[in-house]
């Protein structure tokens, strides 16, 4: 008997990520002038207000007021009657040093015996579902919020979109654990008061707009989304009597965070596979990668997105742990959910990982570049299954200078790893 399968996604305007961007951008721009900065910041977003806590060790000073603003702006939080934009909203600051308690296990005399940032354990997985070795359902629930984000900014058709919204895709698979069809896709999303009320019957004018809208994502939003879709595979999925749930409480005007308190690190399923991997609880915006909740989870998407690509599984998952203060992980576990396509126990492909991917937090660092401000594009649409790419960013900071720099984005999903993979387990090339 098959079963259904589901993942959800939030979009940049949803508080949650708004508060995760704030923090991500507060990162950046301390890694842009001091590279070495030690941050832990957590960000709260409510009705008119922004609020910034945390640890920072840094020689870098920047605007923490005008970094929230342009992070608010860029996503799209402009207007007033929002009750939460750029230009108004208050921003305060208890961001304080860090603890030397925790500095002392970090720092150390020798860069490569840079220990852990914290205790815990990480997870990465891949899967052959998606080009992008992701799960199905948050890759396509990630891909419907990432077109509607970009029919939003474009501002020529849907005008009546605002920034917050969510989605859900509900996937059948068969017994053998392939996808079948998607059953269920939901979608909700902010939007103005476009059709007014007349003798003031706004239940009319709900029901109007709630038609209005559920007829654009699933005749606008959906097409552009299977368009950009190049597996046949996954778009062959979309067969007739797929269910749709849009605004299904049949208004959607009050969002953002005037409508529900954002918190930095809210939305770590999100973030990783939507559910459908073991997650070890530690958020990422925010940290810089002295901490192995975010270095140590790229580095174990790195090494199950390579031994997927490779070959050596059609499915894939590792865990690693730490101590803090600690260099090396104390384990390393491997589950291929018998899915292995090489003549390797699990426990043998994780002692093959353990020789093929340096995990001492100094190396994940130098092997992922994580030490440039990466990070602001990771704090929407998930850290994971995104596409590696070289850009170069701006940086304005009014007391060290503006700079421009090149940055390597998504390193932890490049498949550079592949062939080292294939000659370690034997398989062709």
């Amino acid at each position: 008997m098959g079963y259904l399968y589901t993942s959800e996604s939030v979009s940049e305007g949803h508080p949650d990520k708004v508060a995760d961007q704030i923090s991500d951008a507060i990162l950046d721009n301390l890694l842009a002038y001091d590279s070495n900065s030690k941050v832990a910041c957590e960000t709260l977003v409510t009705t008119g207000q922004v609020m910034l806590a945390g640890e920072v060790k840094s020689d870098a000073y920047v605007d923490l007021q005008e970094i929230a603003r342009k992070t608010i702006r860029r996503i799209g939080y402009t207007k007033s009657e929002y009750q939460f934009d750029a230009d108004s909203c208050g921003v305060i600051s208890s961001i304080h040093e860090q603890s030397g308690d925790i500095n002392q296990g970090v720092e150390r005399k020798s860069l490569e015996e840079q220990g852990a940032g914290d205790q815990g354990m990480m997870f990465g997985y891949a899967t052959t579902e998606t080009p992008d070795f992701m799960p199905l359902a948050l890759y396509l629930s990630h891909q419907i919020l990432m077109e509607l984000a970009e029919i939003r900014h474009e501002g020529r058709i849907m005008t009546y979109l605002r920034p917050d919204s969510k989605s859900q895709v509900t996937v059948e698979y068969n017994d053998d654990g392939t996808p079948n069809r998607i059953h269920t896709i939901v979608v909700s999303t902010q939007h103005d008061e476009f059709i007014p009320t007349v003798n003031g019957n706004t239940e009319a004018a709900d029901k109007a707009m709630c038609e209005r809208i559920s007829d654009d994502i699933q005749h606008i939003v959906i097409p552009r989304v299977l368009e950009k879709i190049g597996d046949e595979k996954i778009r062959s999925l979309f067969k007739p009597g797929i269910k749709y749930y849009i605004n299904p409480t049949g208004r959607f005007v009050i969002g953002g965070p005037h409508g529900d308190t954002g918190l930095t690190g809210r939305k770590i399923i999100v973030d990783t596979y939507g559910g459908k991997s073991g997650h070890g609880g530690g958020a990422f915006s925010g940290k810089d990668p002295s901490k192995v909740d975010r270095s140590a989870a790229y580095a174990a998407r790195h090494i199950a997105k390579n031994l997927v690509a490779a070959g050596v599984s059609d499915e894939l998952l590792v865990q690693v742990s730490y101590a803090i203060g600690v260099a090396e992980p104390l384990s390393i576990f491997v589950n291929t959910f018998g899915k292995k396509k090489v003549n390797f126990t699990d426990a043998q492909i994780a002692e093959k990982v353990k020789e093929l991917f340096p995990l001492r937090p100094y190396e994940i660092e130098q092997r992922l570049k994580l030490r440039h401000p990466i990070y602001e594009e990771t704090a929407a649409y998930g850290h994971m299954g995104r596409k590696p790419v070289v850009k170069v960013k701006h940086f304005e900071n009014k007391y060290a200078g503006d700079k421009d720099i090149e940055v390597e984005l998504f390193t932890w999903e490049k498949l550079d790893y592949v062939d080292r993979v294939k000659e370690a387990f034997g398989i062709e090339p």
